[in-house]
C-alpha cells in the first residue's frame, strides 16, 4: 500500500482546511452559483484552480477529462454538451464556459497517432475517449494551417489549439449553453506562444478567433494573454 502518499493526502487535507477562512461556507452549503465552468484536459500538470489562482469554494465549477471535450454522445450516437458542462449552465446560473486545452497534450498526441498510425490506447477506456478526438484530429490534418512548414511538436500544439475551437464551435451552437458566453484558452508550458509558463492564453470568444477582436475584447493590459497558432 501506498501509505506515504495516503498520509500526505491527508497532511494536505489539513493545510487546506487550516487555510480556509472561518464561515466561508456559510452561504454555499446548500447552494453553488459558480460564475465560470471549466472544462480542462485531465492532466498532473495543469490545475485549473491554480492556473486561475482560485484558492476559495464558489467561483470555479470545474471539469476536466481527456483532451478537455465538451463534446458527448448518447446511446445512439447524437452529439450533446457533455454534463458536467452542461449541468452549471443549466441549474447554477453559471453563465461563462471556459474550455482549456494544453500544450504537450498527451490526448492529442495520442489521437494524432492514431490517425496516422490506426494505433490506439490498450486501455479500453482511454481508447473510448481518444476515439472522439480522432475525427477532429483528421480534419486538423486536412488544414494546411495546420501542417504547412513545421515539426511534429509544433503540429501536435496547432491541434490542441484546433480542437479548442472545434470544441468551442460546439459549444456555441449547443442549446444547453444558449446566452452563455464560451471562451477557448490554451494553458502553455512548452513556450509555444509566450515565454511564460503557466500563462493561459484566449484563442476564441464565442467564435471569435481574429487576435485584434480578441486583444481589443480583452483591453491593453491584458493583450499579452492573447495568442493564436493558426492562421485566421
Amino acid at each position: 500500500m501506498t501509505r506515504e502518499i495516503l498520509t500526505d493526502l491527508l497532511d494536505r487535507n489539513d493545510a487546506h482546511v487550516a487555510a480556509l477562512d472561518q464561515g466561508v461556507f456559510a452561504d454555499k452549503r446548500d447552494v453553488q452559483r459558480p460564475p465560470v465552468v471549466s472544462v480542462c484536459c485531465s492532466d498532473s500538470r495543469v490545475s485549473q484552480e491554480g492556473m486561475w489562482s482560485v484558492d476559495g469554494p464558489g467561483y470555479l465549477f470545474t471539469a476536466g477529462n481527456i483532451g478537455n471535450r465538451v463534446i458527448d454522445l448518447t446511446a445512439s450516437g447524437k452529439r450533446v454538451l457533455e454534463g458536467s458542462a452542461a449541468y452549471p449552465l443549466g441549474h447554477t446560473e453559471t453563465n461563462v464556459l471556459a474550455v482549456v486545452g494544453h500544450t504537450g497534450c498527451g490526448a492529442v498526441g495520442a489521437a494524432l497517432q492514431a490517425a496516422r498510425t490506426g494505433e490506439y490506447p490498450d486501455e479500453a477506456g482511454v481508447r473510448a475517449d481518444v476515439e472522439e478526438l480522432v475525427p477532429i484530429v483528421e480534419e486538423g490534418l486536412s488544414d494546411p494551417a495546420v501542417t504547412e512548414g513545421t515539426d511534429d511538436v509544433t503540429v501536435r500544439n496547432r491541434l490542441v489549439e484546433y480542437n479548442v475551437h472545434e470544441q468551442v464551435a460546439f459549444a456555441s451552437g449547443s442549446p444547453d449553453a444558449a446566452g452563455a458566453d464560451v471562451y477557448g484558452f490554451v494553458y502553455d508550458f512548452h513556450g509555444a506562444y509566450g515565454d511564460r509558463d503557466g500563462a493561459a492564453y484566449l484563442v476564441n470568444a464565442n467564435g471569435e478567433r481574429d487576435p485584434d477582436a480578441l486583444r481589443e475584447l480583452v483591453g491593453d493590459d491584458r493583450a499579452d494573454h492573447v495568442g493564436g497558432l493558426l492562421a485566421n
